[in-house]
């Protein structure tokens, strides 16, 4: 019964080297004309407001971990999932140009501040179906935010850069928020 398993085994390993010497052998560098880039690098401006809607029938923004009982008022370890809408104006109702998903969390004991991962999808002009990747920090109360732009796929594959958020209203006693975004990124 012993000498079923020693071919198989052996295969496998076989099997195994070959994979890797394939891979070793493989040819590294990777240029753009490879994955079939052929385009020149862009610097592009978004700009477009977040809208986080934390109260109502239809929050767009929900607590999945809530702030520990003895967390201090800056929502320390607290997780917030989202799927907020982005508009081309401040009001709600104007265009929608994508949406905001992913969750910001509470990462600091001294002041609000967030571990921001989002993706901005998009679902309007020339940019619908593509996204960007943005993975940062947001501290809440500082005039202007800075985040930077990590990846992103559609027409944004291989992007970098930084999105600026900067408060345009927010209501205290419901917690919802409106957030102007200036995003410049460099893409294919």
């Amino acid at each position: 019964m012993a000498l079923i398993f020693i071919p198989r085994r052996a295969a496998a390993i076989s099997f195994s080297l070959f994979l890797i010497s394939a891979l070793v052998a493989s040819d590294p560098v990777l240029s753009p004309e490879k994955l079939g880039i052929r385009r020149r690098e862009k610097l592009s401006h978004l700009h477009f407001y977040f809208h986080d809607i934390v109260s109502g029938r239809n929050p767009t923004a929900v607590f999945v971990v809530p702030p520990p009982s003895n967390a201090s008022r800056t929502l320390f370890g607290s997780v917030v999932m989202t799927d907020d809408p982005l508009t081309e104006r401040p009001e709600i109702g104007s265009k929608l140009l994508g949406r905001a998903q992913g969750f910001y969390a509470g990462a600091s004991q001294t002041e609000i501040g967030f571990l921001m991962v989002m993706n901005f999808a998009f679902v309007e002009g020339k940019y619908n179906g593509s996204y960007l990747s943005i993975l940062g920090r947001n501290t809440v109360f500082s005039a202007v935010r800075e985040m930077p732009v990590v990846g992103g796929g559609g027409l944004f594959r291989f992007a970098r850069g930084y999105a600026q958020a900067k408060t345009h209203a927010v209501n205290i006693s419901s917690g919802d928020a409106v957030v102007e975004y200036n995003v410049y990124v460099f893409h294919y």
